[in-house]
């Protein structure tokens, strides 16, 4: 990350981005061009055209973000503390994934109480502070909601197991076995597996049951098909929004619901890391009373001002069933989350340019949401330069996909850090490693650890994280060139590449509402234009997915542009910023050329 970058761009965007990154503005400069700059996304929120269209998701790692209280682990009052690096870096909305109370088993996923703060990140008290600050600063909050499952140590789940005739047994998917084998050893009702590993039902011997677990043992589903059930869930989210939260991302919805039948899921060929044999999990995902429920928490949010949000994670197959998210009428989520995009772990333009066009134009014309780093899946940096070993490629590469997020018409969501090159950092050792997938899985899945380390700040200890002689997660090796500190100073960083690609979709009519059509100027390239609003320019962008230079051609008549390309407005390949633009360009390799056309 200390290499010298060349994200040069037009003489205009290089002055116009360096004075937006000293938070400053020259008198009368923006004056002569305020007519063409769209609302701000804070100010402009609408029935018909909600915030959340344009507005840039930033996911925190709580736990990672910023430690304030010296015991090694992020808190509240840590992102409190951070809200104006968020406001400069441009970001409309936090996502904080779990501050429930507890157990950790799985990292805040198992959730004890779902209407109360863990107290290792602070208090209520502390959250409200929170709100508070970010709506001061035109920032939305947006609440992790764990529906699928509550940690067995919820009140409700020990209440539950507690006896047969407890009034909350039925809160929880609990059956009989299959059978005893000949020693007396009971069998589960059938074939189904955790996503964690081997069979998703633990035998309780004080009630002679099985109960199920689509995820770890210590986070027993709960029956949506209880009516009880789906109230005091409603109620959850009425919690928050009384608090003042904006929305929620909806952790594991298609696994609401199981077939009451309890088939046998397929077997596939083949073992999965854990040593199970491949399953489709047809009974135990997206069944259509999902739907249902989805609905339901909808009609919840609706009844709050401000256009809140609702965001699923649900890994569909294909855009048709990840359509139905959406719902028949648009009232069911209006950002349904993208793994087919997400999950493209490669640099594949022909399978990128498929699944753009796909979402762009999905049956329920819904806003597109996209992301390609999350706290489940390596960073951006490692995960699309396998095999790549040139830092300066690498960087080119996360550059690339950082422009490919920004500059689409998707709705975008960040994760922290990786707006400064972050890495991913696995443990070499089991003895190191804290997530249970890893530990279950090892050698072959070796966990999430890598993609959860701590927020490099600065380079002093820590990287500015904590004070703690032991943080929860070691600090990332490279901290000392890869942090805040060092890279905001250097317009050249990658800090203020992704500073420079957020202020224009904010700024360019053609990126903040405009259509997009995918192009295929060479196969190696993922290039797509931004349709500007009638009498504005609109935006071509170019991205170069290959290891070597690609030849460009452009049938702009064709578009609708009489004048082609006529600007660069932001690249890292210098030779396009004083090349004819108008006939067959060349792109570097790993290269990005965002340009005016009209």
């Amino acid at each position: 990350m200390n290499e010298k970058r060349f994200l040069t761009s037009s003489i205009t965007n290089h002055l116009l981005c360096t004075v937006l990154a000293l938070g400053s503005l020259i008198p009368g400069a923006w004056a002569q061009t305020a007519t063409q700059v769209p609302p701000a996304v804070d100010q402009k929120n609408t029935a018909s055209d909600p915030w959340w269209k344009h507005g840039v998701i930033y996911e925190i790692y709580p736990r990672s973000f910023q430690d304030t209280d010296g015991d090694g682990i992020g808190d509240i009052k840590g992102i409190t503390s951070r809200l104006d690096y968020i406001k400069q870096l441009g970001i409309d909305a936090i996502w904080i994934s779990p501050m429930y109370p507890s157990p950790q088993i799985d990292f805040g996923y198992d959730i004890a109480d779902y209407t109360a703060i863990d107290p290792q990140y602070g208090t209520m008290a502390d959250f409200e502070h929170l709100t508070a600050e970010a709506k001061s600063r035109n920032i939305r909050v947006i609440m992790d909601y764990v529906p699928n499952h509550t940690s067995d140590q919820s009140a409700w789940f020990k209440e539950s197991r507690s006896s047969r005739d407890n009034p909350k047994r039925d809160w929880y998917i609990w059956h009989d076995p299959k059978g005893f084998t000949a020693d007396g050893k009971p069998i589960p009702p059938n074939n189904w597996q955790s996503w964690f590993g081997h069979s998703a039902w633990e035998w309780d011997a004080s009630t002679k049951q099985y109960y199920y677990h689509h995820f770890y043992v210590q986070q027993p589903d709960l029956n949506w098909r209880n009516p009880e059930v789906v109230k005091a869930m409603m109620d959850v989210l009425r919690f928050w929004m009384n608090k003042g939260v904006n929305g929620f991302r909806v952790d594991a919805v298609s696994r609401l619901f199981e077939d009451p039948n309890l088939h046998d899921d397929p077997i596939q060929p083949g073992l999965n890391a854990f040593g199970d044999p491949n399953i489709q999990h047809k009974y135990t995902d997206n069944l259509p009373e999902v739907h249902d429920m989805l609905r339901e928490m909808r009609k919840v949010i609706d009844e709050y001002p401000g256009n809140p949000v609702l965001i699923s994670e649900a890994d569909e197959p294909n855009i048709f069933e990840l359509s139905k998210m959406y719902g028949k009428n648009n009232d069911e989520v209006q950002l349904p989350m993208d793994f087919q995009v997400a999950d493209v772990n490669e640099l594949n333009a022909p399978k990128f340019r498929q699944l753009l066009d796909e979402v762009e134009n999905n049956p329920a014309h819904g806003q597109p949401y996209f992301f390609f780093g999350n706290h489940d899946q390596d960073r951006i940096w490692d995960r699309y330069s396998i095999g790549v070993n040139d830092p300066a490629m690498k960087a080119r590469i996360a550059r690339m996909m950082a422009a490919l997020l920004l500059t689409s018409r998707a709705t975008p969501q960040m994760y922290y850090g990786d707006e400064i090159g972050m890495i991913t950092s696995t443990p070499t050792r089991i003895e190191d490693v804290r997530d249970p997938e890893g530990i279950t899985g090892w050698p072959k899945q070796k966990g999430r650890d890598g993609e959860r380390t701590p927020m490099q700040w600065d380079t002093s200890k820590n990287a500015g994280f904590s004070t703690s002689n032991t943080t929860w997660l070691p600090v990332a090796s490279d901290y000392k060139t890869v942090n805040v500190a060092v890279e905001t100073p250097d317009h050249e960083s990658m800090l203020n590449w992704y500073k420079r690609l957020i202020e224009l979709r904010r700024i360019n009519p053609a990126l903040y509402e405009g259509n997009m059509q995918m192009l295929n100027p060479n196969e190696n390239v993922v290039s797509y234009l931004r349709k500007g609003p009638a009498g504005q320019p609109s935006v071509l962008v170019a991205l170069n997915f290959s290891d070597k230079p690609q030849t460009l051609k452009y049938d702009f008549t064709a578009l609708g542009l009489s004048k082609g390309a006529t600007k660069t407005l932001e690249t890292d390949d210098p030779s396009l910023n004083h090349a004819p633009l108008t006939k067959s360009i060349t792109l570097a390799p790993y290269a990005t050329w965002i340009a005016e056309a009209q």
